[in-house]
């Protein structure tokens, strides 16, 4: 490829967008209720604040990453295919009037659009055959970075860099990829448990009503090893999957194991001996009783199985001499609590796939989150809570366009960054898009739900 030496570029015509697939994505979060929700539910005391939170989501899909992006929505034939677009100074304004109060409201709409979109989009969730499989829900938290001395709450946490810190709980199941529950913007130095029931609480709610009618498990890693997390998913009947602290007694209870009590597992670069027809690798699982939180009061004992993963090392530590010691000198252990009825090999596969949730965190952080705009703390708490409804909209839009696993970089790339020329025949606009594109197929598809009638309800 080589660029024409013959080329002057003129910025002069006013019926040219870059963005042409925001249309459709938009179009499909008006069916699913975003309009009317920001309008019955947001009470921030600004003018047309359901059209500005909007315009932020619009700008958020389309790539903005700070409030100055935002002028990306007013360009060319913009102006004709949306209305109520606001500069990015009116934009900064409105998030800076809100409230946590006002955040909160933000959520709630969140969560209640996630459901509506589920309804519009079968599959995003759990639809079908799939509404009777095991969901799971991921809870984690990240720190994002922030510089200067003008963030509110920014302080130093776990990763000892100065930032905030972000919570939030996901949704997926086996044939669908994750959304994002419930999310929430906290003090850097904060705990990563702090809050983690509530937040579990709210995410199972929006799971149900998202149309998940069979078993959830509950997913997190050490750092929520505690009552709040595990009761909450006791209270909601559902399964926990909770990554161990090695205290005393879970290193005793691993002591405890029986050697001929291990079973070999598939695991990456295990290899399948044919003659013995095993596994041959250097991971096994097993499991015993165990009863977890014994310090707290009696009636929040939790006995479970404790499942261990362990890796044989491959320079053993130098040993105490004792055979507790040899045991762990000899083997990285790996436990996790669960009142599952998974067998062994399904529920260690279950837990490690808890990784999935940090696929999400990355995703925010190439986009919407790579940044935090604001110098008050309630407007960029009110940025991660519209980035989170982005974030569903455009893996709504994906499974729409039969681009179910798609990263949201690659649907901004495909589908929503799509140049296009507006026409106007009678009373109604023409997006000329490029011919021969290589999604069109796809965005045809997309265009087609977003604007045709809802999915008829099943029984």
């Amino acid at each position: 490829m080589k660029a024409s030496h013959t080329i002057r570029p003129v910025f002069d015509d006013p019926n040219l967008v870059s963005a042409a697939g925001l249309v459709p994505a938009l179009r499909l979060a008006e069916s699913a209720g975003l309009h009317d929700l920001l309008a019955q539910r947001l009470t921030v005391p600004s003018p047309n604040a359901a059209t500005k939170a909007t315009s932020v989501v619009g700008g958020m899909l389309a790539g903005a990453d700070s409030i100055d992006d935002l002028d990306l929505l007013r360009h060319g034939g913009m102006g004709r295919l949306f209305g109520g677009v606001r500069a990015p100074s009116t934009l900064g304004t409105f998030l800076r009037s809100f409230t946590h109060g006002h955040v909160q409201q933000l959520d709630a709409v969140g969560g209640r659009l996630l459901a509506g979109l589920a309804d519009r989009v079968p599959g995003l969730v759990a639809g079908g055959d799939a509404a009777e499989e095991t969901a799971f829900i991921d809870v984690d938290d990240t720190i994002r970075e922030v510089h200067g001395y003008a963030k509110q709450g920014a302080a130093y946490g776990y990763s000892r860099v100065r930032g905030l810190n972000i919570q939030l709980a996901t949704v997926s199941t086996p044939l669908s990829a994750p959304v994002i529950a419930r999310a929430r913007l906290r003090k850097g130095n904060t705990a990563s448990a702090a809050g983690a029931g509530r937040l579990l609480a709210q995410a199972i709610g929006t799971a149900r009503a998202s149309g998940v009618k069979g078993p959830i498990l509950c997913r997190a890693d050490s750092a929520y090893y505690g009552w709040a997390f595990v009761g909450t998913a006791i209270r909601a009947k559902t399964w926990f999957s909770v990554t161990a602290r090695m205290t005393p007694s879970v290193s005793a209870a691993i002591t405890g194991i029986d050697q001929e009590a291990w079973t070999p597992i598939k695991y990456p670069n295990a290899i399948w001996e044919e003659t013995e027809q095993r596994w041959i690798s250097d991971a096994e699982v097993a499991e015993v009783a165990f009863v977890a939180f014994t310090g707290r009061r009696k009636a929040e004992h939790v006995a479970c199985r404790l499942v261990v993963r362990r890796v044989k090392r491959l320079q053993a530590l130098a040993g105490d001499g004792t055979e507790q010691g040899e045991l762990f000198a000899s083997y990285r252990h790996h436990a996790f609590i669960t009142n599952s009825t998974l067998d062994i090999v399904e529920a260690d596969q279950a837990h490690r796939d808890h990784a999935i949730v940090e696929q999400v965190i990355a995703e925010l952080k190439d986009g919407a989150l790579a940044h935090l705009p604001s110098g008050k703390y309630a407007a960029n708490a009110a940025w991660v809570a519209l980035a989170v409804i982005a974030f569903n909209i455009a893996r709504a839009t994906a499974v729409a366009a039969n681009m179910a696993k798609v990263r949201w970089a690659t649907l901004r790339k495909r589908i929503i960054n799509i140049p296009a020329r507006i026409a106007a025949t009678g009373r109604r606009l023409i997006l000329h898009l490029p011919i021969r594109w290589p999604w069109a197929e796809q965005w045809d598809t997309l265009h087609a739900l977003a604007t045709g009638p809802p999915t008829p309800a099943t029984t």
